[in-house]
């Protein structure tokens, strides 16, 4: 009788709620980045003019969403990928890989000091930008036992940096003429989150998307280690990592599309889908950099987030024009 009563009183409000011009031009510019006129990089700029100008109706489930859809979307793109070329491009990324997350880490840890910031917050920043932003920085906060506020300075500074990558690398590989296979390596190296390394590869090319995709999740991996290290450096004890499941997806959608027939037939309509729902991420993302999400993070950890930034960046691109 009570649930009766209750289901009857949610019905009742929900029925008497009236839509608002905010949520009309929301939903309005949510479908149209459903449609093939909205690329990666706008989808993300209406996403912050939305935020500065009515701000997000439904903020409380915009992380939830966006974390969700990015995994379905990076999934999505491993239909359209070849087993013997995702090999090839994760060797090719290992030692790329390898010396970039420990340089970083290190010079890291040295500007967090220096520039006299929280230490938990340096950390997850340094994690962020040296393994793959958003999603190592969820795995490792609750490792490290990190506040709410720590958390949401380093995932601020991440997404802004994010946002200025998504439209700032594709420019400088044309300008270099970086060939896909050099640009989807770096772009991998140097971009923070996945949901903006996709999409800036997307913009640069198919074989930059490949490229840039399985070099990224590789580098994702390193989430575990990184997390076990992270135990000891702060000694926190009855901790449960966070592994990234969704890669484990995404490899057995790689192995689907290069030997199972029917698979390989749908991947393009597949890889379609999953481009369409990085472009609403990339919205959602950008409909929550609010002007008090960018007050929240302050001047130091972003003066941080971009000297590990320019530093990788500039090593990356260094290594990529000489060694490949």
């Amino acid at each position: 009788m009570q649930s009766r009563l209750s289901l009857k009183r949610n019905l009742k409000k929900a029925l008497d709620h009236s839509v608002t011009f905010r949520e009309i031009v929301f939903i309005t510019l949510l479908l149209l980045c459903l449609t093939p006129f909205v690329s990666p990089p706008l989808a993300l700029f209406l996403g912050i003019v939305t935020a500065q100008w009515i701000g997000h109706p439904y903020l409380h489930l915009n992380h939830k969403i966006t974390h969700l859809l990015l995994q379905f979307s990076v999934v999505g793109l491993g239909f359209g990928m070849n087993v013997h070329t995702a090999l090839q491009a994760g060797k090719e990324g290992l030692v790329f890989t390898v010396i970039s997350i420990i340089g970083t880490l290190v010079i890291g840890y040295f500007l967090g000091r220096s520039l006299k910031i929280d230490r938990k917050t340096s950390h997850l920043i340094s994690a962020g930008t040296a393994i793959c932003g958003g999603s190592a920085i969820a795995a490792i906060s609750p490792v490290i036992k990190a506040e709410e506020k720590q958390v949401s300075v380093a995932l601020g500074t991440i997404f802004i940096l994010n946002s200025l990558a998504l439209f700032i690398f594709p420019v400088v590989g044309h300008f270099l003429n970086l060939s896909q296979h050099q640009f989807g390596i770096w772009s991998a190296i140097a971009i923070q989150d996945t949901s903006s390394v996709v999409g800036a590869a997307s913009r640069y090319g198919n074989e930059a998307l490949q490229i840039a995709t399985t070099v990224k999740l590789t580098r994702a991996l390193w989430i575990i280690p990184i997390a076990l290290l992270s135990t000891w450096l702060f000694k926190a004890k009855d901790t449960k990592i966070k592994i990234p499941y969704f890669i484990g997806l995404f490899v057995l959608a790689i192995i689907c599309s290069t030997y199972v027939p029917f698979i390989g037939e749908i991947g393009n309509h597949i890889v379609s889908l999953s481009k369409i729902g990085l472009t609403v991420t990339l919205f959602l993302i950008g409909s929550g950099l609010s002007k008090q999400v960018i007050c929240t993070v302050g001047f130091r950890p972003i003066l941080q987030g971009i000297i590990l930034w320019v530093a990788i960046s500039m090593a990356g691109l260094w290594a990529v024009i000489v060694l490949l």
